[in-house]
C-alpha cells in the first residue's frame, strides 16, 4: 500500500530497523488494488455500523423503518422482489437471529478494516489475513448462491476473488 501512505516499508524483522524502499510504479493493476481495498474498508464500516445499530436499535423500531421505506413501493408494485425481501427479513429480526446478525456484521466488519489499516501500514501479515479472509468467506457465499441463485450474491463473490487477486499480486511484489 506504499502507493497511499508512502514510498517506505518497515522490515518485519527487528535486527534491521531500516526502511526497505520498494519500487514505485503507476500501473493500472496497483491503482485498482488501492482502490478495491479502501472500498473493502468502506464496506467493513458499513458493516460494523450495522451490526451496531442492531445491537442498540429495537427489533420493533427496525420493523417500523422497514414498513415505512418499502410502504410506497408495495402499493405500486406488490410484488417488487427488493422491497417484500426488506419487509420479510425484517420481521424475521427477533432474538437469537437478531444477535447472531448482529455479531456477525460487527465482527466481519471490524476485521475487514482492520486488515486493511495494517495493510496501508505495510504489515505484511495483513496481507495474507485478508487473503485468508476473504477466501474464507468466499467458500461460504458459493455455498450460498448454490442454492439461493443470487445474483448479488455471485457479483460479490467475483469481486471478492478480484480482492484475492490483487492482494497477492502485491503482496508477492512487495515480497519479491
Amino acid at each position: 500500500m506504499c502507493l497511499l501512505v508512502g514510498e517506505l516499508i518497515q522490515p518485519e524483522s527487528k535486527q534491521d530497523s531500516r526502511p526497505v524502499p520498494i519500487p514505485r510504479t503507476s500501473k493500472k493493476v496497483d491503482r485498482i488494488f488501492e482502490i478495491s481495498i479502501l472500498l473493502k474498508a468502506l464496506d467493513g464500516a458499513f458493516e460494523a455500523i450495522g451490526g451496531l445499530l442492531l445491537l442498540l436499535v429495537k427489533p420493533a423500531s427496525i420493523n417500523h423503518f422497514v414498513i415505512a421505506l418499502t410502504q410506497r413501493e408495495l402499493v405500486q408494485d406488490p410484488r417488487d422482489f427488493i422491497a417484500n425481501h426488506l419487509l420479510h427479513t425484517a420481521q424475521k429480526l427477533t432474538g437469537a437471529s437478531l444477535i447472531f446478525g448482529a455479531i456477525y456484521l460487527l465482527s466481519h466488519g471490524l476485521v475487514k478494516v482492520i486488515l486493511v489499516a495494517e495493510i496501508m501500514r505495510d504489515h505484511l501479515w495483513a496481507y495474507k489475513g485478508l487473503i485468508i479472509f476473504v477466501v474464507a468467506f468466499m467458500v461460504y457465499q458459493i455455498y450460498r448462491i448454490t442454492y439461493t441463485h443470487s445474483i448479488g450474491l455471485l457479483l460479490l463473490t467475483l469481486y471478492d476473488g478480484l480482492v484475492v487477486y490483487l492482494t497477492a499480486k502485491e503482496y508477492r511484489r512487495l515480497t519479491s
